[in-house]
């Protein structure tokens, strides 16, 4: 490809199962490349696999790139309506001699090769027959209907080599690759032939995708050669693994990017932690990085030729810092239909109150219905009655302390300063620790005995919320 053509790149997925790490990291690695280089990005659907592909997957993969953020210029388009493309290029490989009819049975089509490779690899020595039967035969045989299948011609000699953009030079000699189908029986193309024909009449200038691919790049660079195309550059990103060091799965947690969503991963701080698995920017010590700064400084010769390893205990921590930074009014926005989702009924104001007072304590946004749910429901489940004893404390002390504290909130304006103003006071005239008079208060009113700020968390609640609990706790003492 010609370096002044404006970059090209293309994230192209197979509907045949819902957007996952991998791929997301995949199609954000081309996002911030396009973004990068002023170029364009294309989302094209590979969806000829018709038994699996279902429009159900489809639309998984495209609200889990909206969700990521990733806007594509050019797209989705779909393989299943070109049809028509990869035909005629089968058709036209034929023609020019590079590729043939194969009459062998059916069932090979999907294994590549009718034949065996001997111990090293070598397919050289175990061509296709079909390959060698005369024109005018395979014209007798296709004229009467006989199904086949197309297949690439692959030199007998030589070796195919590419300059990797991450991983460098790699060559693979001919010998080592089978003559490989293009478009089976019927009609349908393999996905060889359609990633290049699309490729080519898209004009992708690079293909970045993941290095469970290397093998399959010298078959595609034939096929360019043989269409007489310009190669575009490839750059082969690292794979990503679990923990144990073995290729990510759904026994690692991995799942659909949807998934972390509905768990409450923000997607700029998704976004943030997808970048670094198996990239570095030039300040490899920076880890929170706005789009601006991901894009600005994304290159390919930052991405890695070590795989990454998925830490979801990293990617909670970045989940949290980013909560942490985002401004009270925005955070609620996002935790409000979290909240709705779960039946509560929460109003914007109050939710505005709350989001200052657990923000520094959850790192997914749904942490909010263990870390807050006591704002939000009338009742609380019956109370523990050991959970109401303060540390160095005993029942007689709790229960004064309940007594005297639901005393005090009865006559004191409910804002937070007069609250622990009061609080305080009265602890000190029962010759108590301020410890020992707030834990039964706090165990009282929210249930727990971790909390956020108690002062703060009278207010919110209210006065009438307030007594109605620490009458309920009372009682139980």
């Amino acid at each position: 490809m010609a370096a002044s053509s404006p970059v090209r790149v293309r994230f192209a997925p197979s509907p045949t199962g819902y957007l996952h790490v991998g791929g997301a990291r995949t199609a954000l690695f081309n996002w911030l490349y396009a973004r990068h280089t002023g170029g364009t990005f294309i989302l094209r659907i590979e969806d000829t696999d018709f038994e699996r592909s279902t429009q159900e997957m489809v639309e998984g993969i495209l609200v889990g790139m909206r969700w990521l953020g990733l806007d594509w210029d050019e797209g989705p388009f779909f393989q299943s309506k070109r049809m028509a493309l990869y035909q005629a290029t089968a058709k036209r490989l034929v023609e020019s001699g590079n590729a043939y009819y194969c009459f062998c049975k059916k069932e090979l089509e999907r294994g590549e090769s009718p034949t065996k490779e001997d111990a090293s690899g070598d397919f050289s020595k175990h061509r296709d027959p079909c390959r060698a039967l005369p024109r005018d035969e395979t014209v007798r045989r296709r004229a009467s209907g006989e199904a086949a299948a197309v297949r690439f011609l692959v030199p007998e000699v030589g070796s195919t080599r590419f300059d990797d953009a991450v991983f460098g030079p790699i060559e693979i000699a001919h010998s080592e690759i089978e003559d490989f189908v293009l478009l089976r029986s019927d009609g349908v193309p393999t996905y060889h032939l359609s990633v290049v024909a699309d490729d080519i009449d898209m004009r992708i200038t690079h293909v970045i995708r993941g290095a469970d691919h290397v093998s399959n790049t010298p078959k595609q660079m034939l096929l360019y050669q043989a269409l007489g195309a310009p190669l575009p550059v490839f750059a082969h990103v690292p794979l990503i693994l679990g923990p144990d060091k073995t290729r990510l799965s759904k026994r690692h947690g991995a799942t659909s990017v949807i998934a972390y969503k509905d768990e409450g991963f923000l997607p700029e701080a998704f976004r943030n932690y997808l970048a670094l698995l198996g990239w570095s920017p030039p300040d490899s010590t920076k880890e929170i990085m706005s789009d601006e700064e991901l894009i600005s400084l994304f290159s390919l010769e930052g991405i890695s030729k070590s795989n990454a390893v998925f830490d979801r205990t990293k990617l909670e921590w970045m989940n949290a810092e980013y909560i942490r930074a985002l401004p009270v009014e925005q955070l609620t926005e996002r935790l409000l239909p979290i909240v709705r989702a779960a039946g509560y009924d929460a109003d914007s104001d109050k939710m505005q109150r709350i989001t200052p007072l657990i923000r520094e304590r959850i790192k997914l946004l749904r942490d909010l219905l263990t870390a807050a749910d006591f704002f939000f429901t009338d009742e609380l489940p019956t109370y523990d009655t050991a959970l109401l004893i303060p540390q160095k404390g005993d029942l007689a002390m709790a229960k004064k302390a309940l007594e005297r504290g639901r005393e005090v909130l009865a006559h004191t304006d409910f804002n937070h300063q007069a609250l622990g103003q009061a609080l305080r006071t009265a602890a000190k005239e029962m010759g108590l620790k301020p410890g020992q008079m707030f834990w039964p208060i706090r165990v009282a009113v929210t249930g727990r005995t971790a909390s956020p700020p108690l002062f703060e968390t009278l207010e919110v609640l209210g006065k009438e919320t307030a007594l109605k609990r620490i009458g309920k706790a009372m009682g139980v003492v």
